[in-house]
């Protein structure tokens, strides 16, 4: 897994703490506007909307050049001036993938994360790879946030359309995540790094069969930057390390929810980055992918995912999108790369 092991050069740090920074705003590709103004904004989308044929550059130039707290506000001045909601204005008069990411970019990040978790419960067959994106790289705010929001969008508690929908470990898995209450501290308790390496070895490459409880509670608990410090220490038990050991030992969504949070400990930009080549890779697109990173990461991380992107794969994520996408939808996601 020599992926693996670039991650861990890459990001954990001699004495294998985490560089937190990394995923702070400033990484982000889409910056609020210094010029804002809602109400000119609110009125430039009406034009645009009730234009023969619509004006798809004029909605793109409002809609993916503002950030999403000056997005809300165009929101309120829109209906405030109107009367009606601008996201039923757009759904009339836009379609496919464009629709798809315009309208996501107007909901709050917390309403967005709320709604791809109920798209991927909804229906037949449940969306396992959405769940384990979505509460495998967000903070303990950020799911905190999104359950609220779904409980009170969709009148449902999140843990218990989860419990419905998936079994076994990949359950308690995405249970113990969703109480958000996985440690933050930046601190390393180093004792505790060697006992959990330990422990996670004698779980599984150690012994015939894999104590799942173990690697969950682990991987589910300790902070990012604990986790490097235990990737660390495991190397001294185990010379294929425990990415390697994971993918011997465990199978399905349930080792790639563990692989998620191994990934995401280590390099979250080039975890990102990977859901994004595997999105475009081969014969067609998974659009809903692609729209769900770009947008969601646009203000957080983006820049780095694109610089792990290229690190990777030898080529720009733009170059793949130009690839990969066309029209209108093509046009607002190289902006939100930002590219117009």
């Amino acid at each position: 897994m020599a992926l693996f092991k670039k991650f861990l050069q890459k990001i954990c740090n001699d004495d294998g703490s985490k560089d937190f920074k990394d995923g702070s705003a400033k990484f982000g590709t889409v910056k609020a506007d210094p010029n804002f103004n809602a109400q000119n904004d609110a009125a430039k989308l009406k034009k645009a909307i009730e234009t023969k044929g619509v004006d798809e550059a004029t909605i793109v130039e409002v809609i993916a050049q503002r950030s999403n707290a000056q997005r809300q506000q165009i929101k309120a001045a829109y209906q405030q001036s109107t009367g009606n909601p601008l996201a039923d204005a757009l759904k009339k008069v836009l379609k496919s993938d464009f629709e798809e990411v315009v309208l996501a970019m107007l909901m709050t990040p917390p309403e967005y994360d709320a709604f791809e978790m109920k798209r991927a419960v909804k229906g037949l067959g449940t969306k396992e790879a959405v769940l384990i994106e979505i509460l495998g790289t967000r903070s303990n705010e950020e799911i905190t946030a999104m359950k609220n929001t779904f409980k009170e969008v969709y009148g449902k508690v999140l843990e218990e359309q989860i419990k419905g929908e998936v079994s076994g470990d990949l359950e308690t898995t995405l249970l113990a995540l969703c109480k958000a209450t996985r440690s933050e501290d930046c601190k390393i308790d180093d004792g505790l790094a060697k006992s959990d390496a330990k422990a996670l070895f004698e779980a599984g490459e150690n012994r015939v069969g894999t104590v799942c409880s173990v690697l969950i509670d682990v991987l589910t608990s300790r902070s990012e930057a604990q986790l490097c410090k235990i990737f660390q220490y495991y190397g001294k038990y185990s010379k294929e390390g425990l990415a390697k050991a994971l993918e011997s030992e465990l199978h399905g969504n349930f080792e790639d929810c563990l692989m998620t949070l191994v990934k995401g400990a280590l390099n979250k930009p080039a975890y990102f980055a990977e859901r994004l080549h595997l999105a475009m890779k081969g014969l067609g697109t998974n659009t809903d992918t692609l729209t769900r990173i770009i947008v969601s990461r646009s203000e957080i991380d983006l820049l780095k995912i694109m610089q792990e992107y290229k690190r990777m794969y030898g080529k720009s994520l733009q170059e793949d999108i130009l690839k990969e996408t066309s029209g209108d939808y093509e046009k607002i996601m190289m902006t939100l790369c930002g590219t117009p």
